[in-house]
Formats: structure tokens, sequence, C-alpha cells
């Protein structure tokens, strides 16, 4: 591939320091979320950034729920005193997120602090206001999340691939440990995969199932996930030792590719379905001649975020066009990601060339593009193993009404029909093409 990105490799321990700008200097307020006792708890957090709130003869402070997400609970505080309008009050709204019941499993919280940090000093998230002990507050973006068909829409998914591109290019990875809980590895019961390692060898093995990729990066999020599932029965625990060996092949596979960035990896978003996909209001700012603002959106939730393979963000979120239904049939065809990865490329280089003059003036973008749109062929089953086996672990920790267990199944499915197509499996087998595969396929 072409010029690698600004995507240097800092060193980072894992402790709090990211680079100078580490979570130290974040409020943490000794408080949690209740989600039995919801709005009293959220408006004593929201009260201790916003103490002026708290009379309620001139201070009307509501709450709204989103419910797009299936990890975390997401409630927006409004203030709706007299005289100000919407435009005014959502200025000043506060986002409080509460994170779902034994995420700790699979999200590095630590890390997410880390990753919203880093992407406020680049412009490219909302102010982080505190921590608390189950949760986080950070600024309202105004704006309206997408749908998975705006997704669709080519003044989106335009928007969408110059946002993501700027991800990629302008904001650095952070070298440090993969976080984990062991505790939830199930160490002390039935042999397992990790019955047999130390503290330092488990770590060890997590940080380094991608021989030369710095942790944490994709690869080894998926290792830590395949620790952290049931292994309560015979039947889970041969379910893990099945997992465990796909993912050691995908990793010999996939993971020495070549990529842009830094040795093959970009500071990924890796969760870039339609909720987490704002369109920010139009502005006349630069329109003239009666022209239409074109759409602009950011993205929000960052507690996925890691790096990786450039192909797996953008085929995870080309996955994402169907929703959590897993409407196969409406994923981007051959020419909408050829498009997209396009407008992508343009952006990506673009950016690259603002933080690093002349660093992209002989690179042939259109090579670059059609690099690209074969890296994400190859990466177009990943994500089905990704968040297969995040539904499996989910499936027996959430408190959420999501049926976790049938999604894991359906995401699972989508990876060993890429698998099956391939390998010849499929063909060998004398079987009709599934449709995820079919419209993978379609060119128009």
């Amino acid at each position: 591939m072409a010029v690698g990105g600004e995507n240097g490799i800092l060193q980072n321990g894992g402790g709090s320091q990211l680079n100078g700008a580490g979570d130290h200097h974040i409020r943490r307020i000794p408080l949690s979320y209740d989600s039995a006792n919801s709005e009293e708890s959220a408006l004593e957090l929201v009260l201790t950034i916003r103490p002026d709130w708290a009379d309620p003869a001139s201070n009307k402070v509501e709450f709204v729920r989103f419910t797009d997400g299936i990890t975390n609970t997401l409630l927006k505080a409004v203030n709706k005193r007299p005289g100000l309008s919407k435009d005014e009050v959502d200025r000043e709204a506060i986002l409080l997120r509460a994170y779902g019941n034994g995420t700790d499993v699979i999200i590095d919280r630590l890390r997410e602090t880390q990753n919203h940090e880093l992407l406020m000093r680049h412009g490219l998230a909302p102010e982080l206001l505190a921590r608390f002990e189950n949760g986080m507050m950070y600024r309202f973006i105004q704006g309206s999340p997408t749908h998975p068909e705006d997704l669709r829409k080519p003044a989106i998914y335009k928007a969408v691939a110059q946002r993501l591109a700027q991800w990629h290019a302008v904001v650095p990875c952070i070298k440090g440990r993969t976080g984990h809980s062991r505790k939830n590895s199930r160490a002390d019961g039935p042999i397992t995969l990790d019955s047999n390692l130390g503290d330092v060898e488990f770590q060890h093995v997590i940080d380094n199932v991608a021989p030369g990729k710095p942790p944490p990066n994709v690869w080894t999020v998926m290792q830590k996930w395949i620790f952290a599932l049931p292994t309560e029965t015979e039947a889970q625990r041969a379910r893990q030792a099945e997992l465990q060996e796909e993912l050691t092949s995908l990793v010999s596979q996939l993971s020495q590719r070549p990529g842009l960035g830094v040795n093959g990896l970009v500071f990924a978003h890796c969760d870039l379905l339609s909720g987490n996909v704002i369109v920010l209001p139009k502005t006349s700012e630069g329109v003239t001649n009666g022209d239409k603002a074109a759409e602009k959106v950011t993205f929000i939730d960052y507690e996925y975020a890691t790096p990786s393979p450039a192909a797996f963000d953008l085929a995870n979120h080309f996955a994402e066009w169907g929703g959590f239904d897993c409407d196969f049939s409406v994923l981007p065809t051959r020419a909408q990601r050829r498009e997209f990865i396009t407008e992508y490329i343009r952006a990506y280089f673009a950016y690259l060339g603002k933080k690093k003059p002349g660093a992209s003036a002989a690179v042939d973008q259109n090579a670059e593009a059609e690099q690209l749109l074969t890296e994400v062929d190859h990466f177009r089953g990943v994500p089905g193993f990704y968040w297969g086996i995040w539904a499996l672990i989910q499936a027996t920790i959430s408190t959420i009404d999501f049926d976790y267990a049938s999604y894991a199944e359906t995401r699972l499915g989508e990876y060993y029909a890429w698998k099956n197509e391939v390998t010849g499996t499929r063909q060998k087998e004398g079987k009709e093409i599934p449709l995820r595969e079919r419209r993978w396929a379609q060119e128009e």
C-alpha cells in the first residue's frame, strides 16, 4: 500500500496518561446511576456538574431516553427554562450514558475515556464533562441520529466516508495493554483455553495474538472476548475452542495484509451503526448561488474504538446498512462500495496532506481506492465473527430486552457464509449462494 497516515503509534502503558492528555483532569463523581430509580439518580448526577439547575422555581429539568442502543442506557438531560428556544435548550443539554450490566468484560472503560479525550483534542468528540461509577456525562451534539435506511442515501454515505477518513488520517493510535476483566474468564472453573495461564501469560497471549501488531487492536479485542465466553457446559467449552480456531485462522489470513495508517492500523470506530452517526444541522456558511449545503455527519459512542485495519472499519459499517434486523438485501452493492471508498480515499489523502504537506502528492488515488475495495472484500466476513462473539457474551450478562442469542447466530452465520464462499466449500457442496454473499457480489 502507499504512504502511511498520521497514525503514529504512541506509547501508553495502560495507565491514565494519554500522550499528555490522560483522564486525570476529567472529574470523577463517586455516585452511580440506578436503573431502578432512573430519574432521581440521573438528576443527582447531573446536578453535581450543573448545581445551578437545582432550584425548581426557575428550572425544569427533564430526561429523554434514547432506545436505539443495545449495550448501554442513554439519557438526555434538558433544562426547559422559561423563555429558551429548543436550540438554546439543546445547547445546554447533557448526555448521561450508563454502562450496561457486566460490560466491563467486553469494554475497557478506562480506554474508552482516553479515546474520548483523544478525539476531543482533534475536534472529533463533544466535551467530556465527568465520569461516574458506572458511566459518563458529556455535551449533547445537536443533530439527528440516522436510521439504517439513511445510511444508504448517497449524500449521507459520502459524508460518512469523509468523516471516517478524517478519523483514520488524523487520529493517532495509542499503544498499551489490552484491558480485560479476567475474573470473568472462568479461570477458576472448568478447564478452558486460559485455565493454565498465569496473569502475565494471559496478558501476553492477548496482546500478541497478531504478531507485530501493537496492542490493543481489533485482533486482541476478539481474543479477549473469546477468553470471556461462557464455559459452564461442555457445549459452551466446545464452542469456545471452535471460535478460538477460527480466530487463529483469521489472524493468519488477514492480520498481516497491507493497509492504510501505520503498520496497517488506523484509529477505528468499530461500531458505526446508524444510531452512532449524527447528521449535523445545515448552515449557510460557504453556500452561494442557491446551492444546497452538503450533508455533514459526526460520530458518537467510542467504547469499541481501537486500532484496526481500515478495511475492517469499512466492512463493519457496510454491514450496518441492514440494521439490527440484518437485512442482507440492502447491503451496499459493489458500485455503492466503490463510490463510498472513492470518496473516503479522496478525503483521507486530503486530511493526510494537511497534516504532512506533500505526503500524498504522488499517490495514485484510483489505485488506492481499488486496493481498499479489494481489502474490504477480504474483511467482509470478519464483522459477523466479531459481533457474534460479542453477542454470545451479552446473552449471559445483559439485562437489556434484546435477543442476543439469536443475534449471535445470525452474525456468526455471516462469517461462516463468507468462509464457505472463499474456501469454495459452498460450491463443492452444490449449495445455493446465501443472500448476503449474493448481494455483496452484486455490481449495481
